[in-house]
């Protein structure tokens, strides 16, 4: 069973993420290279909202393939490349996350590989 870490000596997180998630001997783990909002059909939406839906749908796709689920993760990097995006991000992420949330960090950057981008995340899950 994971072990979700929050300490009482620390502020609580900002967000729907917990601080740290302990995995027990035994668990599988698989990393995820970072996903863009990118379909197997090459589109790319404009909003960072649909962009995010694409990244956790590729991801959900990579944890497939090992047996596992976007419930098995245990901890998210993201990036998105302004402000402005953080919120569509974050609304993607809360929605598709319950408590206890993975351990979670979301960066802004200048940007990606190509100007259309917005968002791309990697997870580590463990099953």
């Amino acid at each position: 069973m994971l072990k979700y870490l929050a300490p009482k000596t620390i502020k609580p997180p900002f967000a729907r993420y917990s601080h740290g998630v302990e995995i027990p001997a035994g668990k599988r783990l698989v990393l995820c290279s970072g996903q863009l909002g990118i379909g197997a059909d090459d589109h790319v939406p404009e909003d960072a909202g649909a962009q995010t839906e694409l990244c956790f749908k590729n991801i959900a796709a990579i944890l497939s393939e090992a047996g596992l689920t976007l419930n098995d993760t245990v901890r998210i990097n993201a990036f998105v490349t302004g402000r402005e995006h953080l919120q569509a991000y974050m609304d993607v992420r809360n929605r598709l996350f319950s408590d206890p949330a993975p351990a979670s960090t979301l960066m802004i950057v200048s940007g990606f590989a190509r100007p259309e981008f917005k968002v791309e995340v990697e997870v580590l899950a463990a099953g």
